[in-house]
């Protein structure tokens, strides 16, 4: 039997920090949350998204550190309508997190935009334009 695909693992440096960036985005996940040292949820369809304290990964790998180089690892968040795109991207900057495309009507028909999370990871956020 193959292995199923499940999880994405994200490794962070400041738990609450980088949970409250993606509840601005819609997860659920609950408050007490912050402070635990691992994190997971699950996604509609059955995918998990994790986050684990750089703390928790040197506990079973003492030589771990974070990639050098930028973002490792994207993304993306498909959101109601190409105006939510907008909405979406400007409350993220408001709140202080990195902007790194602001919306843009792409040309493979998508309304798209890219911040960044607290921890370096590039989140973008997507809606299709409409047919015309």
């Amino acid at each position: 039997m193959a292995p199923t695909f499940n999880l994405i693992g994200l490794v962070v440096a400041d738990m609450g920090k980088s949970l409250a960036f993606y509840r601005r985005l819609g997860l659920d996940i609950p408050a007490a949350a912050d402070t635990q040292p691992h994190v997971e949820v699950t996604l509609p369809g059955g995918m998990r998204l994790a986050w684990d304290t750089i703390e928790t990964i040197r506990s079973f790998e003492p030589g771990w550190t974070p990639p050098s180089g930028g973002s490792q690892i994207s993304l993306a968040f498909l959101c109601d309508d190409p105006g939510d795109v907008d909405g979406v991207y400007a409350g993220l900057v408001e709140a202080g997190y990195e902007g790194h495309n602001p919306p843009w009507d792409a040309f493979w028909g998508q309304r798209y935009a890219s911040v960044s999370d607290p921890d370096g990871n590039t989140v973008d956020l997507f809606a299709p334009l409409p047919v015309s």
